[in-house]
């Protein structure tokens, strides 16, 4: 994944760089002497994909820091062999509509069962990130949403089994949307036996009460308040029905 910085929206890129496997994009554009004023564009599909941040200079002192931290989920005596290297370009959504927020469950196919995040996942051969945004919502919760910012983009490393059993070195790179749900249902799992037991929506009074796992915690803490207003206003603006 290509990582381009530019001062201003349309403007010429003062920073190109690819993200190596566990790099954090934020520190990547750190070390380049900029920060992350917020993302702009995610184009191209999972095999030449770009995203656009506007950046501004930071004229802080640089320590290269290299790869993320990297945890460890298996015991001492499981990784008996290299683990296999995979850097996982996803997409996921902060789903809003006048039910709430969309929340999805992990299943014990995952290390997390019981816990609940974010509906999205890995992007597809052909895909934009922002298709892989409605397909993975529709299979997850049975949702059809429409699609209307790229918010952010997150990053995490860890060693530890995949869904399938195999011991990965696994870095995710996940690109963040805000979506809306017009017409929201009941929300029903069409992937079965994957990685999301079950999904719901959750009142934004009740936020706290999820026992989200700590990325998604960290997003809806970031973006939910923005989201939720966002949403608001196009109730407002849309015409009425007769």
């Amino acid at each position: 994944m290509q990582i381009v910085g530019v001062e201003v929206p349309g403007g010429s890129p003062v920073l190109t760089a690819t993200l190596g496997h566990g790099q954090d994009p934020h520190q990547l554009v750190w070390e380049g002497g900029y920060r992350v004023v917020r993302p702009l564009s995610a184009t191209g599909t999972v095999h030449d994909l770009t995203v656009t941040l506007q950046v501004a200079a930071h004229h802080r002192p640089i320590t290269p820091r290299g790869p993320q931290r990297t945890r460890t989920t298996l015991r001492a005596d499981e990784q008996t062999a290299p683990p296999v290297i995979r850097q996982r370009l996803a997409a996921y959504g902060i789903v809003v509509s006048d039910r709430g927020i969309l929340a999805t469950e992990f299943s014990p196919r995952t290390a997390v069962p019981g816990m609940w995040g974010l509906p999205g996942g890995g992007i597809d051969p052909g895909e934009n990130p922002a298709t892989t945004v409605q397909r993975e919502v529709f299979e997850e919760t049975g949702q059809t949403i429409d699609v209307v910012q790229f918010l952010d983009i997150q990053s995490d490393h860890w060693i530890g089994h995949s869904p399938a059993g195999v011991v990965e070195d696994f870095h995710a790179v996940r690109l963040i949307y805000a979506a809306h749900c017009t017409h929201p249902v009941d929300p029903v799992v069409h992937d079965v036996g994957g990685t999301t037991a079950s999904s719901q929506w959750v009142a934004a009074n009740r936020l706290r009460e999820v026992d989200w796992i700590n990325g998604s915690r960290a997003l809806l803490g970031k973006h939910a308040g923005g989201v939720l207003r966002g949403w608001r206003t196009r109730l407002l603006t849309q015409p009425r029905r007769p």
